[in-house]
C-alpha cells in the first residue's frame, strides 16, 4: 500500500476543500442580506456551486471506494484511529447531506435550481413555506456541525504535523516532501 494519496485525491480533496470554504462564506454572507437583485443572484451562485459540490463529492466517493488511503501510523492509539475514520465519516456524510439540505429547503420553498441558469434541476418537494423553513434550520445547522468538524480535522492535521511530527499532513499536501 502506497505511503501518499494518489494524485487525483489529493485534487479531489483541496479542489473540494476551496469549494466548500467558498459555498460556507458565501452562504453565511448573503443569509442576512435584505432582499435583492443582488441577494438572488448570490443565491443562484452559491445553489450552481452547492449542485457541483454534490456531483464532486460522489466523484470523491467513487475514488476513495476504488483506491485504498495510505495506513494511519502504527504508533498511533486505537481511540485515535477510530477518530480519525469517525471524523472522515462525519466529513464525507455531511458532504452528500448539506447540498441534498438545500435542495430540499429550495424545493420546499418554491425555488427551483437551475444549474448554471441552464438546467433545471427537479424540485424533490412541493412547495411548503412550514417545511422550507425547518430545512433551512437543519441546512444551517449541518453547516454549523461541518464547520466544526472540518476546525477539528485541520486540527488534527497540525496536531499530527507540529506536535506528533508524523507525515499524515504532508502526505496530502499538493506537493509531497520526503524530508518532513
Amino acid at each position: 500500500m502506497s505511503e501518499r494519496y494518489t494524485s487525483t485525491a489529493k485534487a479531489l480533496h483541496w479542489l473540494m476543500a476551496v469549494l466548500f470554504f467558498g459555498l460556507l462564506a458565501l452562504g453565511f454572507y448573503m443569509h442576512d442580506l435584505p432582499l435583492s437583485p443582488e441577494k438572488l443572484k448570490l443565491y443562484s451562485w452559491h445553489k450552481w456551486a452547492g449542485v457541483t459540490a454534490f456531483l464532486l463529492v460522489w466523484v470523491r466517493l467513487f475514488w476513495r471506494l476504488t483506491h485504498r488511503p495510505p495506513a494511519l501510523p502504527a504508533s498511533m492509539p486505537r481511540t485515535l484511529q477510530f477518530a480519525a475514520h469517525a471524523g472522515h465519516f462525519l466529513l464525507y456524510a455531511l458532504m452528500f447531506a448539506i447540498p441534498l439540505s438545500g435542495w430540499l429547503m429550495s424545493s420546499a420553498k418554491g425555488f427551483q435550481t437551475v444549474w448554471f441558469g441552464v438546467l433545471p434541476i427537479p424540485d424533490l418537494l412541493t412547495k411548503n413555506k412550514e417545511l422550507g423553513d425547518l430545512l433551512q434550520t437543519v441546512h444551517m445547522s449541518l453547516n454549523l456541525l461541518f464547520v466544526a468538524t472540518i476546525v477539528g480535522h485541520v486540527g488534527a492535521a497540525l496536531k499530527h504535523h507540529f506536535i506528533d511530527k508524523d507525515d499524515i499532513l504532508t502526505r496530502m499536501l499538493p506537493v509531497h516532501s520526503r524530508e518532513n
